[in-house]
């Protein structure tokens, strides 16, 4: 299986992968369940390879470790997880 930031990076700079619909599954801790987010949502921090960031409704960023990362979806379809 292909690390998770490998992935990311691949779907962010490949052109011909990389088109498409892109969805990150995320375990939240405080839900206890996997959240769903559009990849064009999420932002990528040039100072910290190891996590991502995501905005919530009310303009909060939040920062998400590579870790927590389960799934990845590409036009609806799983292509890439781990074990939750």
């Amino acid at each position: 299986m292909i690390p998770i930031h490998e992935l990311l990076s691949r779907i962010r700079w490949d052109k011909e992968f990389g088109s498409g619909d892109f969805e990150i599954g995320y375990y939240d801790r405080v839900l206890a369940e996997i959240i769903r987010i559009p990849f064009t949502e999420l932002i990528f921090p040039p100072d910290n390879r190891n996590s991502l960031q995501i905005m919530d409704y009310d303009g909060v960023i939040h920062s998400v470790p590579l870790h927590r990362i389960k799934e990845v979806y590409k036009d609806n379809e799983l292509i890439w997880h781990r074990e939750h």
